[in-house]
C-alpha cells in the first residue's frame, strides 16, 4: 500500500468520491456508492464524447490499491490542470463560456441518458485557454420526469453574477468570494435595475425564482408530485443558454485598461522594455516552467513568456484589461496565457470550511519567475506598503527569478500618483529598494530604459 497520500482539504462534500494526491499527483477515489452512475458514465460513451471534445478532464484508471478508504469502487487519475483558479478570479467571458459549457455538457449529458447533478462554477478550469469540466462526479442517471437539481446552483453560480456584472456594475463579480455557493438569488433580484424585469430570461430565472424560493422556504415539496417531461427540461436548458449568450459587458472606462496609450514610455523605450525583458527571461536557468505576471494590464509582457513556451498567469486588478488580455487570448488561441483577476493588496485567500476549501493565491504558489513590471510604485505610494514588505511578499511567491521595474519619484506617473496626496515616502528611492530587495535577491542585471528614468532589473532569490 502507498503511505504518502493527501486528501484534497476542499473534497469532502461528495459522497461519490474524493480528491487526493500521491507524492503530489493528483488522483480521484470513486466511491461503491457512485459505482452505477460511473459505469453509465463510461459505458453510455458520454465520457468519450466529452473527453474527446476536451470538455471534460481526461483520467485514467489506475490500481485501486491507491485508494485512501475501503468503500472504493475505482481510482482514476486525471490529466494535469496547470494551475487552479476561481470563479471570482474570472473576467466576464471566462464566467460566461464557462456558464456556456456547462449547459452543452448538460445537452449532451441528457443524449447518453444522464444528468448533471451539480453546477458548482468551481467545477470548471481553464486548461490550454478554454474551460474544461473537471468533476468526473458530477454526473447522474436521468430519470424521466425528475426536475434538474442543479437548476438552482447553475443560477446561483452563472447566472446571477453574470447579470449582474451586466446590468449593474462588473465588479458585484466579487460577492462570488463571499458568497461560496454562490450568488443568492434574492439578493441579485434587489440589486438588479428595473430594466432587468423586461428580460424574460432574467424574470424567469432570477426574479421569479428568488420570489419561489422565499414562498416556499419553509413549505416541503415532495420530489415525487414534481414532473418535468424531457421536453420541457430541454426547454428550460436551451432558455438558460439564450439567457447567458445574450447577457453582454463591454471592458471600458476603467482605470487601467488602456494603459500602453497613455503611459509615458516612448516607442524606443517601450521596445527596449520588451527586448530586455525577453533577455532575462531566457537567461534565467533552470528553465523556468511558470511565469506570473503581476500587474500585466493587457498582457503585453505576459505574451513574451508565452511565446517562450512559458505557462503564463497574467494577473491584474482591472477588469477590463484582463477582459481585453482574455479576449486577445482567445482571438490568438494562445494556450500559454491564463488572465486572471487580482488585488495584490487583498488577494485571494483560503475560503469555505476551515478556509481550506479554496486555496489562497500564496498556497498555489511560487512561480519559477515573477514579472513585477511598472507596479512596484502603485503598491509603494498608492496603498502605503513598506519596501521591505513588498520585497518580502516577492521572496515568498517566487521560486527562483523576480524581473521587476523601478520607477523613480521624478517619473510622470509617480508624479499623477502624488498630485492628491502628500509626499510622505522619503525611503522611496533606488538606493532603498536595492538595499530592501538585496536582503531576499541577489541583483543579477540591471539597464536603464531609454527615454526614462526607469530601471528594469533581474534578480535571483536568496536561499532561505
Amino acid at each position: 500500500m502507498i503511505e504518502d497520500r493527501r486528501r484534497a482539504a476542499g473534497s469532502f462534500r461528495d459522497p461519490s468520491g474524493f480528491v487526493f494526491s500521491i507524492e503530489g499527483q493528483v488522483h480521484r477515489q470513486v466511491n461503491q456508492i457512485y459505482r452505477d452512475e460511473y459505469d453509465q458514465l463510461i459505458q453510455s460513451g458520454l465520457y468519450d464524447e466529452l473527453a474527446g471534445d476536451e470538455q471534460l478532464i481526461a483520467h485514467t484508471e489506475v490500481d485501486p490499491e491507491r485508494a485512501v478508504t475501503e468503500d472504493v469502487y475505482r481510482v482514476i487519475k486525471p490529466a494535469l490542470i496547470p494551475f487552479i483558479s476561481y470563479p471570482y478570479e474570472w473576467c466576464f467571458s471566462q464566467l460566461k463560456q464557462a456558464a456556456l459549457l456547462t449547459l452543452e455538457i448538460q445537452f449532451k449529458a441528457l443524449e447518453f441518458g444522464m444528468s448533471l447533478k451539480d453546477c458548482s462554477a468551481y467545477n470548471l478550469q481553464y486548461k490550454n485557454g478554454k474551460p474544461i469540466f473537471i468533476d468526473t462526479l458530477s454526473f447522474e442517471r436521468y430519470r424521466e420526469g425528475q426536475p434538474w437539481v442543479a437548476y438552482r446552483q447553475f443560477c446561483q453560480h452563472f447566472l446571477a453574477p453574470l447579470t449582474l456584472m451586466s446590468y449593474k456594475d462588473v465588479r458585484l463579480q466579487q460577492l462570488l468570494r463571499v458568497y461560496i455557493d454562490g450568488i443568492p438569488l434574492d439578493l441579485a433580484s434587489m440589486l438588479l435595475p428595473r430594466r432587468s424585469w423586461v428580460n424574460f430570461g432574467i424574470l424567469s430565472h432570477i426574479h421569479l425564482h428568488a420570489k419561489s424560493q422565499k414562498r416556499f422556504a419553509d413549505k416541503p415539496v415532495p420530489l415525487d408530485r414534481q414532473t418535468v417531461g424531457r421536453t420541457a427540461f430541454l426547454g428550460l436548458i436551451d432558455n438558460l443558454r439564450s439567457a447567458v449568450e445574450k447577457l453582454s459587458w463591454q471592458a471600458g472606462n476603467t482605470e487601467w485598461h488602456n494603459y500602453y496609450a497613455i503611459s509615458n514610455y516612448s516607442p524606443a523605450a517601450l521596445a527596449q522594455k520588451k527586448q530586455l525583458v525577453a533577455e532575462m527571461l531566457d537567461k534565467v536557468t533552470p528553465a523556468p516552467q511558470l511565469v506570473w505576471d503581476l500587474g500585466a494590464n493587457t498582457g503585453l509582457f505576459s505574451r513574451i513568456a508565452a511565446e517562450r513556451g512559458l505557462r503564463t498567469i497574467s494577473f491584474d486588478t482591472d477588469p477590463a484589461a484582463v477582459e481585453q488580455n482574455y479576449l486577445a487570448s482567445v482571438a490568438n488561441a494562445d494556450t500559454n496565457i491564463l488572465p486572471l483577476l487580482l488585488d495584490l493588496t487583498n488577494p485571494s485567500a483560503g475560503l469555505g470550511w476551515e478556509n481550506q476549501e479554496r486555496m489562497s493565491i500564496l498556497e498555489r504558489g511560487p512561480a519559477d519567475v515573477v514579472l513585477a513590471l511598472a507596479l512596484i510604485h502603485h503598491l509603494v505610494i498608492s496603498n502605503n506598503l513598506p519596501l521591505e514588505k513588498v520585497a518580502g511578499f516577492f521572496h515568498r511567491i517566487c521560486n527562483h527569478s523576480l524581473v521587476i521595474e523601478f520607477v523613480p519619484k521624478r517619473d510622470s506617473q509617480v508624479q499623477k500618483l502624488l498630485l492628491s496626496r502628500v509626499d510622505i515616502f522619503d525611503d522611496y528611492n533606488q538606493t532603498t529598494f536595492e538595499r530592501e530587495f538585496s536582503k531576499f535577491f541577489v541583483i543579477q542585471s540591471k539597464h536603464s530604459i531609454a527615454d526614462s528614468d526607469r530601471t528594469l532589473y533581474l534578480m535571483v532569490k536568496r536561499d532561505g
